[in-house]
């Protein structure tokens, strides 16, 4: 699986992530069936930091109302990276 494949996307717009920010964590969604190893390893390569741990969990999908009915959302992974002291990564550049 190609780095680019394991890292969904940032998650960057929460409350718990930004507070996560500031102890050098770093919060992605990553695809379901990428393990600890791949996720750390796709960090490393797609942003050049050193990643120091890395914790997974699971998010069971929401039921939502689609027309008169309910529909369960799909699950999905959630990685929370802890970065080396010093590393960060910027996704918001300030121009």
């Amino acid at each position: 699986m190609n780095p680019e494949q394991v890292i969904k996307r940032p998650i960057v717009l929460t409350e718990k992530a930004n507070a996560l920010r500031g102890e050098n964590k770093v919060v992605f969604e990553v695809e379901r069936t990428a393990n600890r190893v791949q996720i750390r390893h796709a960090v490393e390569t797609l942003f050049n930091v050193k990643v120091v741990d890395v914790n997974t969990l699971l998010m069971r999908g929401k039921e939502r109302r689609m027309g008169s009915g309910y529909a369960k959302m799909q699950n999905w992974k959630k990685a929370i990276v802890t970065l080396k002291a010093g590393d960060s990564i910027d996704f918001f550049e300030s121009t």
